[in-house]
């Protein structure tokens, strides 16, 4: 090779430069973020063009309620600034110094209390911890409305008009939260937060809610406040609450950035490892509402972080009919009909096999197998396909009390997906219930539908690795989603047959959308359940779409309908955040709007 030629000291370079441009590239992965950020050109180019102007007419007054214990003086400082510099000016400070011990604390909050009429000072002789003086702050609050603060975070200038301007479209709120984002050591604002509307299954799974929240003070008040014995999770507990009172519509969701959640060592922005104590105190408050709530659920062991797995018992485990439809392939079916045999933990079931037109003679061989199993069923729909009509008409032959819906091209994965679809099926309030799909690759196929993404409607996380946790860990979370993919999906038979079943004009896409809408439309939540987890692949007994002409008109026309009839959830999924992207599948900030 050339380089034995070359001089002993470029040689030496030669060979270290490898290493030296993989130090460069590891040093641009990790300060790019600070230079060319989405969220900070969010920041920049659209968070400006999002806020209200400034109500001439303030009449809520707002209650800021901030339990202090021994901060650092200049996170403490930030925080009471950041109430001074609200442009909306009817609200009080409540500081609730909590027994400090650090002189500049103590000294600061003194001058405070001299200053301003608005700036409350109260000092507890012991200290009580947060819940008791969160609960000593709402008793010398004046205001209609009761912000919690923490003592090292601080409100976005325009937190508490956004608010004002909300209640004044909608009186009836009693509860209010927003979305946030952190401030790291140096000071900038990173990883945003942008959340769900109101979402009761993933408040299940953890504290999505967290800041900004807001409170009507009588409502707080009924409530009793904070718990004593929560501290830790002293927010979550009292949001879980507040669930078991209020109505849908008496709880709002803005989405703006209105809080900023400060990170540095010791806080659990930071670390939940650093107060574990957390963990347990959130799921003792999830144990505790699921008792007032009357559902039967279990919490699973060894949950970390305040992410909860949750499973959800029926009082009686109801009979289930598995609908497949499939046409020849026999390979495939027989993936799929011999996992769900071989690892399904799970009672009493039928499988019923609808068989559209095969021909081949391994795959009508199996069929007639199949058909003297017990629990299977193999009924001929000798008709073009329509896979809407199939199921219409599998649901009718069906004598189980919840159907699922299931895709010839999947293998079950755990032996517990079925009762985890079934026990959030029979929950009252829940319609359609979708699995946690996965490519061979361990790669996200389906994680609940968002509508809009690609004009339209696509899948959640689609191709991103499953063991990333995907946006603030929703993969592996159940949730409230407008849509789940009909290639698995649970729903109680009277709730299918109330809609009308699938609409057979879709005859192969956004059949199950179109359905999800539907059930959605009467007062139910469809929800995506992270923990019952198949493989699938995808479609491979119909064959491409995109290379037959006659499908691709089919297709488009069946686009166009779910259009025209559903124009405004497109435009607007609650359970999406009109400040992520609907140009792919990832979560990733939205750059035009």
């Amino acid at each position: 090779m050339l380089i034995k030629f070359l001089p002993p000291r470029l040689k030496d370079y030669l060979k270290t430069l490898p290493y030296v441009l993989k130090s460069y590239l590891f040093l641009y992965r990790f300060l790019s973020p600070y230079f060319n950020h989405p969220y900070k050109r969010w920041i920049k180019n659209i968070e400006p063009t999002l806020w209200q102007p400034v109500l001439s007419e303030q009449s809520h007054c707002f209650s800021i309620v901030v339990p202090v214990y021994n901060p650092p003086i200049k996170f403490l400082k930030a925080c009471v600034e950041s109430v001074q510099q609200q442009s909306y000016q009817n609200w009080q400070l409540v500081l609730v110094n909590d027994a400090s011990t650090f002189p500049v604390v103590n000294n600061y909050l003194d001058q405070l209390g001299l200053i301003s009429d608005k700036i409350t000072i109260v000092t507890n002789f012991s200290n009580l911890h947060i819940s008791a003086s969160t609960n000593v702050g709402i008793k010398a609050s004046s205001g209609d409305f009761i912000v919690l603060l923490d003592h090292d975070d601080r409100l976005a200038p325009q937190a508490l008009n956004e608010v004002a301007c909300l209640l004044l479209e909608q009186p009836e709120l009693e509860w209010i939260y927003s979305d946030e984002d952190f401030i790291n050591k140096n000071g900038k604002r990173v990883a945003p937060h942008f959340k769900s509307a109101w979402n009761p299954y993933l408040l299940h799974a953890h504290n999505y809610i967290t800041h900004l929240s807001i409170y009507k003070r009588d409502f707080l008040q009924q409530l009793g406040g904070c718990r004593v014995g929560f501290e830790g999770a002293q927010d979550y507990d009292l949001a879980l609450r507040a669930s078991e009172i209020l109505k849908p519509n008496q709880i709002a969701h803005i989405a703006k950035i209105l809080y900023h959640w400060r990170i540095h060592e010791g806080s659990t922005a930071a670390n939940t490892g650093d107060k574990p104590y957390t963990v347990k105190a959130g799921q003792h408050a999830l144990i505790e509402h699921f008792e007032r709530s009357e559902i039967d659920a279990k919490i699973n062991e060894g949950n970390l972080d305040n992410f909860y797995h949750v499973q959800y018992i029926p009082k009686n485990w109801p009979k289930v009919s598995i609908i497949i439809p499939t046409r020849d392939h026999k390979s495939v079916l027989e993936t799929c009909v011999s996992s769900l045999l071989a690892k399904t933990d799970y009672a009493e079931l039928e499988i019923i096999i609808m068989d559209n037109q095969s021909k081949q003679a391994d795959a009508l061989a199996y069929l007639a197998q199949l058909n003297r199993h017990e629990n299977i069923s193999v009924i001929k729909h000798d008709k073009a396909f329509n896979y809407s009509e199939i199921n219409n008409r599998a649901v009718e032959l069906a004598s189980g009390e919840v159907i699922v819906l299931l895709n010839n091209d999947t293998e079950v994965i755990n032996s517990a997906w079925l009762k985890e679809l079934v026990g959030l099926a029979m929950q009252a309030n829940v319609g359609c219930v979708g699995a946690k799909l996965l490519y061979p690759d361990q790669t996200i196929q389906h994680a609940g539908i968002v509508m809009g993404l690609g004009g339209y409607a696509a899948h959640s996380h689609r191709c991103i690795p499953n063991d990333s946790g995907g946006y603030y860990n929703r993969l592996h979370l159940n949730q409230v989603v407008s849509g789940v993919t009909g290639a698995c999906l649970a729903i109680r038979k009277e709730t299918y047959l109330v809609v009308g079943g699938l609409d057979e004009s879709y005859q192969v896409a956004y059949n199950d959308v179109d359905f999800c809408l539907k059930v959605k439309s009467i007062g139910f939540y469809n929800v995506y359940c992270a923990h019952a987890q198949l493989y699938h692949y995808e479609s491979k007994t119909r064959g491409n779409d995109a290379e037959n002409p006659e499908r691709i008109k089919r297709f488009d026309k069946e686009k166009a309908l779910l259009l025209e009839r559903w124009k405004p959830e497109i435009e607007n999924d609650p359970y999406y955040s009109p400040h992520l992207t609907r140009d792919a599948e990832d979560f990733s900030i939205r750059s035009r709007y």
